[in-house]
């Protein structure tokens, strides 16, 4: 008998949820609905800003991360969702399949959330006011001691990936600058108030290994009125 590697095994269970999903009509011809938690029906959101007026950030980088990283990210969520429900129907399904699909389903989440977040605060003037600077004063002493420490984290990211993330602790009321290695390490209750992505196809085209220059002009073009918008939102 031929042995079965884990990733034929894998494969083999996805084809089988695929057919599971083809198979949706009821004995009346009715269409089954799934729950919603499912349902696998996420749009992504279009870009919040007018992508040929960013500061250092090119017109050809911005919509090829959209298009391709987020949006592409969007479309793996609605599958792996599908295909959990689907899988789900097989009694003998084992259970290191349906983990390795559980593993997808909390990565594809994280890339799809912090990739609308950083979309979200990009394309302002770059000039911290409001709450989030007074927030910031507190919690740093000063803005530019922040903004030295951000910035140093998302530089020690470069090379590799993850994300760099200033983040309200909702558990033990703190601010700081997180450094998240990839989709799924953020910090627990963690509120993501400013996020920057340092995954290479956010600034390879433009910048090449250069990532501290992406990361100046990142900040200047954050939208500090949405991280103001988050901050309100806070329960402090």
């Amino acid at each position: 008998m031929k042995n079965i590697s884990r990733r034929e095994a894998i494969g083999a269970g996805l084809a089988a949820g695929a057919g599971l999903l083809a198979f949706t009509g009821t004995s009346q011809g009715q269409t089954e609905s799934l729950p919603r938690a499912f349902a696998g029906k996420h749009q992504p959101k279009p870009l919040p800003f007018d992508a040929t007026k960013l500061n250092g950030i090119s017109e050809k980088l911005i919509r090829s991360h959209h298009e391709n990283n987020y949006t592409g990210a969007v479309k793996a969520l609605n599958v792996v969702e599908q295909r959990l429900i689907a899988l789900s129907k097989e009694k003998d399904l084992p259970v290191y399949l349906y983990g390795d699909l559980k593993r997808q389903e909390l990565i594809r989440t994280g890339s799809v959330v912090l990739h609308e977040h950083y979309f979200a605060n990009l394309g302002g003037n770059g000039r911290a006011d409001g709450k989030t600077r007074k927030l910031i004063e507190q919690w740093f002493d000063s803005y530019e001691n922040w903004e030295a420490e951000f910035k140093r984290t998302g530089n020690a990211l470069s090379g590799g990936s993850g994300w760099t993330i200033l983040g309200f602790n909702q558990h033990t009321g703190e601010l700081h600058n997180y450094w998240a290695a990839d989709h799924s390490t953020n910090a627990p209750f963690s509120v993501p108030l400013l996020v920057l992505d340092m995954y290479e196809h956010a600034y390879q085209m433009d910048y090449g290994a250069a990532a501290a220059k992406y990361v100046d002009a990142f900040m200047l073009n954050v939208n500090w009125d949405e991280v103001n918008r988050r901050v309100e939102n806070l329960r402090v």
